[in-house]
């Protein structure tokens, strides 16, 4: 969804070189998509897919992986995840990495119920990242989309998670100030999270999880995906996020947005 895509593009140009502030223009002229959007769109179709009867959800998140994949093949995928798609077979590799969370959002905002988004969120799940703390990164941010799209007060959301997956009852000034690059769901799905527990808006959310540091694509894609289940997304960043996505991008996400609409 947009959401994610907006930080995911904010937090493009300081994934390597961190802000760790709040004040900066949102987008750039270097400012760019990169894994965390392509592989959101890619669940989103195995889901609209999946929706429409074309197979087991599974199969289909393993073929619009691969797909998304070979058609934005430079988006800086992480290195395990570019083996899985080049190789002879798609096995699950175990992995515990954020990348399960960052593409999760289409399950959370697909889905009518807490029981659904977590199940949905770990059959997309664990066709690459089947150790259990992936599995537990995507069903954390799909729970939490799911209970702020159907207007549960932060705070409630907060303990949810805190009492079924990480703890979450720590603040953004207690993070480190060295807190680097952390691609474990256990040590940067809480942060994202935090970043949109102390948020007042879609953008300052955005600008919490940038101020943050560490992982910032894709932990600003987490913050987002749920930022925009709460608060929507502000017109003025989904008119940047636009003309930043490609056609196939724009086309899933116009898609998935009227699936949406059709299940209210």
């Amino acid at each position: 969804m947009y959401g994610a895509a907006a930080g995911d593009i904010v937090g493009s140009i300081y994934e390597i070189e961190n802000l760790r502030s709040k004040d900066f223009p949102l987008f750039s002229a270097g400012s760019h998509f990169t894994d965390d959007t392509v592989l959101t769109a890619a669940i989103e179709e195995a889901i609209l897919r999946w929706d429409e009867g074309d197979g087991e959800l599974e199969t289909l998140a393993v073929e619009e992986l691969l797909h998304f994949f070979n058609a934005h093949p430079d988006a800086a995928y992480g290195g395990r995840f570019i083996e899985w798609a080049r190789g002879p077979e798609q096995k699950p590799y175990g992995s515990f990495g954020n990348g399960s969370a960052m593409r999760i959002s289409g399950a959370g905002f697909y889905a009518k119920t807490l029981e659904e988004a977590q199940q949905l969120a770990e059959r997309v799940t664990a066709v690459t990242h089947n150790h259990p703390d992936g599995i537990r990164g995507a069903a954390a941010v799909a729970s939490a989309i799911l209970l702020a799209k159907t207007g549960t007060p932060k705070e409630e959301i907060r303990r949810y998670i805190d009492n079924n997956y990480y703890p979450v009852m720590f603040t953004l000034a207690s993070i480190p100030k060295d807190y680097g690059f952390e691609a474990a769901c256990s040590r940067s799905v809480p942060q994202a999270l935090v970043a949109f527990f102390e948020s007042d808006g879609f953008e300052d959310a955005i600008r919490n999880a940038i101020s943050i540091g560490g992982d910032s694509d894709t932990i600003a894609a987490i913050t987002g995906s749920v930022a925009e289940a709460a608060y929507g997304v502000p017109e003025t960043i989904r008119s940047e996020v636009d003309r930043r996505l490609t056609p196939d991008i724009r086309a899933v996400f116009a898609a998935f947005g009227k699936k949406l609409d059709s299940r209210k």
